[in-house]
Protein backbone atom coordinates (compact mmCIF):
# COMPACT_ATOMS: atom_id res chain seq x y z
CA UNK A 1 0.00 0.00 0.00
CA UNK A 2 1.59 3.42 -0.83
CA UNK A 3 1.97 6.28 1.58
CA UNK A 4 -0.67 8.32 0.22
CA UNK A 5 -3.20 5.01 0.91
CA UNK A 6 -2.02 4.85 4.48
CA UNK A 7 -3.12 8.26 5.57
CA UNK A 8 -6.04 8.50 7.71
CA UNK A 9 -8.37 11.19 6.66
CA UNK A 10 -10.34 13.82 9.31
CA UNK A 11 -13.29 13.10 10.07
CA UNK A 12 -14.55 16.58 8.24
CA UNK A 13 -12.67 15.44 4.79
CA UNK A 14 -14.97 12.25 4.81
CA UNK A 15 -17.94 14.10 5.25
CA UNK A 16 -17.41 16.48 2.81
CA UNK A 17 -16.64 13.70 0.33
CA UNK A 18 -20.09 11.68 1.59
CA UNK A 19 -21.90 14.97 1.23
CA UNK A 20 -20.79 15.72 -2.26
CA UNK A 21 -21.90 12.42 -3.30
CA UNK A 22 -25.36 12.49 -1.31
CA UNK A 23 -26.03 15.82 -3.10
CA UNK A 24 -25.32 14.96 -6.22
CA UNK A 25 -27.93 11.90 -5.86
CA UNK A 26 -30.64 14.21 -4.09
CA UNK A 27 -30.70 16.80 -7.11
CA UNK A 28 -30.65 13.57 -9.74
CA UNK A 29 -33.76 12.56 -7.79
CA UNK A 30 -32.46 9.23 -6.25
CA UNK A 31 -34.55 9.84 -3.19
CA UNK A 32 -38.17 10.99 -3.62
CA UNK A 33 -38.23 12.21 0.11
CA UNK A 34 -37.02 10.21 2.68
CA UNK A 35 -32.96 9.32 3.00
CA UNK A 36 -32.05 5.94 3.87
CA UNK A 37 -31.17 5.78 7.63
CA UNK A 38 -27.52 6.58 8.92
CA UNK A 39 -26.47 2.72 9.19
CA UNK A 40 -27.11 2.15 5.95
CA UNK A 41 -25.90 4.94 4.70
CA UNK A 42 -22.68 3.98 6.45
CA UNK A 43 -22.89 0.52 5.16
CA UNK A 44 -23.06 2.07 1.99
CA UNK A 45 -20.39 4.63 1.85
CA UNK A 46 -17.82 2.71 4.30
CA UNK A 47 -17.76 6.05 6.54
CA UNK A 48 -18.81 5.85 10.57
CA UNK A 49 -22.02 6.91 11.23
CA UNK A 50 -20.29 9.98 13.18
CA UNK A 51 -18.67 10.75 9.65
CA UNK A 52 -22.75 10.02 8.04
CA UNK A 53 -24.11 12.57 10.81
CA UNK A 54 -21.58 15.48 9.91
CA UNK A 55 -21.90 15.18 6.52
CA UNK A 56 -25.81 15.29 6.47
CA UNK A 57 -25.32 17.98 8.71
CA UNK A 58 -23.72 20.21 6.21
CA UNK A 59 -26.24 19.20 3.66
CA UNK A 60 -29.00 20.31 6.79
CA UNK A 61 -26.80 23.58 6.64
CA UNK A 62 -27.34 24.33 2.80
CA UNK A 63 -31.26 23.57 2.91
CA UNK A 64 -31.21 20.56 1.00
CA UNK A 65 -32.29 18.34 3.81
CA UNK A 66 -34.34 18.21 7.31
CA UNK A 67 -33.71 16.21 10.56
CA UNK A 68 -35.47 14.56 12.88
CA UNK A 69 -35.80 12.32 15.84
CA UNK A 70 -37.93 9.17 14.86
CA UNK A 71 -38.96 11.12 11.77
CA UNK A 72 -35.51 10.21 10.10
CA UNK A 73 -34.00 12.78 7.13
CA UNK A 74 -36.48 14.26 4.74
CA UNK A 75 -35.69 16.37 1.09
CA UNK A 76 -36.66 19.65 1.57
CA UNK A 77 -35.38 21.64 -1.42
CA UNK A 78 -33.56 21.00 -4.56
CA UNK A 79 -31.55 22.69 -7.34
CA UNK A 80 -32.15 23.03 -11.08
CA UNK A 81 -30.02 22.30 -13.61
CA UNK A 82 -28.92 25.02 -15.88
CA UNK A 83 -26.72 23.58 -18.58
CA UNK A 84 -23.37 24.89 -19.89
CA UNK A 85 -23.22 23.50 -23.45
CA UNK A 86 -26.08 24.89 -25.40
CA UNK A 87 -27.16 28.33 -25.56
CA UNK A 88 -30.70 28.14 -23.74
CA UNK A 89 -33.07 30.72 -22.56
CA UNK A 90 -34.06 30.13 -19.38
CA UNK A 91 -37.56 29.13 -19.97
CA UNK A 92 -35.91 26.30 -22.57
CA UNK A 93 -33.38 25.29 -19.90
CA UNK A 94 -35.82 24.56 -17.29
CA UNK A 95 -38.93 23.13 -19.34
CA UNK A 96 -40.18 19.81 -18.10
CA UNK A 97 -39.64 21.58 -14.01
CA UNK A 98 -42.83 23.67 -14.31
CA UNK A 99 -43.49 26.80 -15.57
CA UNK A 100 -41.38 30.17 -15.71
CA UNK A 101 -42.61 33.41 -15.53
CA UNK A 102 -41.27 36.77 -15.67
CA UNK A 103 -41.67 40.20 -13.76
CA UNK A 104 -40.75 42.90 -16.10
CA UNK A 105 -38.69 45.54 -13.76
CA UNK A 106 -37.25 48.11 -16.26
CA UNK A 107 -37.76 48.23 -20.22
CA UNK A 108 -36.16 51.42 -21.52
CA UNK A 109 -33.89 53.26 -23.76
CA UNK A 110 -30.72 54.79 -22.28
CA UNK A 111 -26.93 55.71 -23.19
CA UNK A 112 -24.54 52.68 -22.94
CA UNK A 113 -22.55 52.46 -20.95
CA UNK A 114 -18.85 52.44 -21.95
CA UNK A 115 -17.90 48.97 -20.77
CA UNK A 116 -21.14 47.64 -21.98
CA UNK A 117 -20.15 50.17 -25.50
CA UNK A 118 -17.40 47.65 -26.24
CA UNK A 119 -19.09 44.87 -25.83
CA UNK A 120 -21.74 45.31 -27.97
CA UNK A 121 -18.98 46.99 -30.71
CA UNK A 122 -21.27 50.40 -30.27
CA UNK A 123 -20.14 53.72 -30.74
CA UNK A 124 -19.82 55.89 -27.04
CA UNK A 125 -22.61 57.79 -26.29
CA UNK A 126 -25.44 55.37 -28.67
CA UNK A 127 -28.89 54.31 -27.25
CA UNK A 128 -28.86 50.70 -25.91
CA UNK A 129 -31.86 49.05 -25.23
CA UNK A 130 -32.08 48.07 -21.51
CA UNK A 131 -34.18 44.91 -19.96
CA UNK A 132 -34.08 44.03 -16.35
CA UNK A 133 -36.39 41.02 -15.34
CA UNK A 134 -37.26 38.80 -12.14
CA UNK A 135 -37.67 35.05 -12.85
CA UNK A 136 -40.07 32.72 -11.43
CA UNK A 137 -40.39 28.73 -11.29
CA UNK A 138 -43.64 28.58 -10.14
CA UNK A 139 -43.33 31.13 -6.84
CA UNK A 140 -39.83 30.66 -6.50
CA UNK A 141 -37.68 33.60 -7.57
CA UNK A 142 -34.46 31.68 -9.35
CA UNK A 143 -32.69 35.01 -11.06
CA UNK A 144 -32.51 38.58 -11.41
CA UNK A 145 -31.52 39.21 -15.28
CA UNK A 146 -29.94 42.73 -16.19
CA UNK A 147 -29.92 43.08 -20.06
CA UNK A 148 -28.28 45.18 -22.73
CA UNK A 149 -29.50 44.83 -26.12
CA UNK A 150 -28.58 46.41 -29.48
CA UNK A 151 -30.85 49.05 -30.04
CA UNK A 152 -32.08 48.16 -33.43
CA UNK A 153 -32.99 44.85 -32.37
CA UNK A 154 -33.82 46.23 -28.69
CA UNK A 155 -36.43 48.70 -29.95
CA UNK A 156 -38.13 46.31 -31.75
CA UNK A 157 -37.86 44.15 -29.10
CA UNK A 158 -39.99 46.63 -26.18
CA UNK A 159 -42.99 46.11 -27.86
CA UNK A 160 -43.03 42.40 -27.25
CA UNK A 161 -44.41 40.30 -24.28
CA UNK A 162 -41.29 40.30 -22.02
CA UNK A 163 -42.99 38.54 -19.34
CA UNK A 164 -43.88 35.33 -21.18
CA UNK A 165 -41.12 34.98 -23.45
CA UNK A 166 -37.49 33.97 -23.47
CA UNK A 167 -35.45 37.30 -25.15
CA UNK A 168 -33.07 34.85 -27.34
CA UNK A 169 -36.25 33.43 -29.05
CA UNK A 170 -37.34 37.44 -29.57
CA UNK A 171 -34.30 38.14 -30.58
CA UNK A 172 -34.80 35.19 -33.02
CA UNK A 173 -37.74 36.00 -34.55
CA UNK A 174 -36.98 40.03 -34.78
CA UNK A 175 -33.90 38.71 -37.11
CA UNK A 176 -35.03 35.92 -38.87
CA UNK A 177 -32.09 34.60 -38.36
CA UNK A 178 -30.69 32.16 -35.66
CA UNK A 179 -28.50 32.84 -32.74
CA UNK A 180 -24.63 31.78 -33.51
CA UNK A 181 -23.32 31.66 -29.66
CA UNK A 182 -22.13 33.38 -26.92
CA UNK A 183 -19.03 34.18 -24.82
CA UNK A 184 -19.65 33.71 -20.79
CA UNK A 185 -17.67 34.06 -17.72
CA UNK A 186 -19.46 32.97 -14.34
CA UNK A 187 -18.63 33.36 -10.91
CA UNK A 188 -19.42 33.21 -7.09
CA UNK A 189 -20.80 36.80 -5.77
CA UNK A 190 -22.71 37.33 -2.14
CA UNK A 191 -26.24 38.93 -2.43
CA UNK A 192 -26.64 42.42 -1.84
CA UNK A 193 -29.71 44.15 0.31
CA UNK A 194 -31.38 44.62 -2.61
CA UNK A 195 -30.79 41.51 -4.50
CA UNK A 196 -31.59 39.31 -1.46
CA UNK A 197 -34.73 40.68 -1.22
CA UNK A 198 -35.74 40.48 -4.61
CA UNK A 199 -34.68 36.80 -4.72
CA UNK A 200 -36.06 35.90 -1.36
CA UNK A 201 -32.74 34.92 0.44
CA UNK A 202 -30.85 36.34 3.07
CA UNK A 203 -28.38 38.59 2.43
CA UNK A 204 -25.19 37.59 1.49
CA UNK A 205 -26.29 34.45 0.54
CA UNK A 206 -24.19 32.31 -2.37
CA UNK A 207 -25.21 33.49 -5.78
CA UNK A 208 -24.27 32.97 -9.02
CA UNK A 209 -23.19 35.79 -11.28
CA UNK A 210 -23.85 34.55 -14.85
CA UNK A 211 -22.24 37.39 -17.81
CA UNK A 212 -23.08 36.26 -21.36
CA UNK A 213 -22.34 37.85 -24.08
CA UNK A 214 -24.30 36.45 -27.27
CA UNK A 215 -23.86 37.34 -31.01
CA UNK A 216 -26.59 36.12 -34.13
CA UNK A 217 -24.54 33.62 -36.39
CA UNK A 218 -22.75 35.87 -38.65
CA UNK A 219 -20.93 36.84 -35.43
CA UNK A 220 -22.81 40.33 -34.50
CA UNK A 221 -22.75 40.88 -30.85
CA UNK A 222 -26.55 41.58 -29.74
CA UNK A 223 -27.09 40.76 -26.20
CA UNK A 224 -25.07 41.35 -22.78
CA UNK A 225 -26.83 39.63 -20.12
CA UNK A 226 -25.48 40.22 -16.27
CA UNK A 227 -27.71 36.75 -14.40
CA UNK A 228 -27.62 36.35 -10.67
CA UNK A 229 -29.03 33.30 -9.84
CA UNK A 230 -29.40 31.72 -6.47
CA UNK A 231 -26.81 29.12 -5.53
CA UNK A 232 -29.22 27.21 -3.47
CA UNK A 233 -31.31 26.65 -6.02
CA UNK A 234 -29.61 26.17 -9.49
CA UNK A 235 -26.23 24.25 -10.37
CA UNK A 236 -24.80 24.91 -13.81
CA UNK A 237 -23.98 21.55 -15.84
CA UNK A 238 -22.27 20.55 -18.95
CA UNK A 239 -20.34 18.01 -21.03
CA UNK A 240 -16.46 19.11 -21.91
CA UNK A 241 -13.85 16.89 -24.48
CA UNK A 242 -10.47 17.13 -23.55
CA UNK A 243 -8.71 19.15 -26.39
CA UNK A 244 -6.38 16.49 -28.61
CA UNK A 245 -3.85 18.33 -29.50
CA UNK A 246 -0.13 18.32 -25.88
CA UNK A 247 -1.47 20.66 -23.49
CA UNK A 248 2.84 20.99 -22.56
CA UNK A 249 2.42 19.24 -19.27
CA UNK A 250 4.49 15.91 -18.71
CA UNK A 251 4.14 13.58 -16.13
CA UNK A 252 6.74 13.59 -13.46
CA UNK A 253 7.54 10.50 -11.38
Amino acid sequence: MSDVARLRQPRSDRARQVSDVLRRQIHGGAYESALPGEQDLAHEFGASRNTIRAALSLLKDEGLIDRAPKVGTHVVGRKYEHGLDALLGLKETLRGYGEVRNELRAASVITVPPAVARRLQLDPGSPVVYVERLRYLGDLPLSLDQTYLEPEIGTELLERDLECNDVFALIEEICDRPLGGADLGLEAVTADAHSAALLQTSEHAALLLLERLTALDDGRPVDLEYIRMRGDRITMRGSLARRPEPTGWEITT
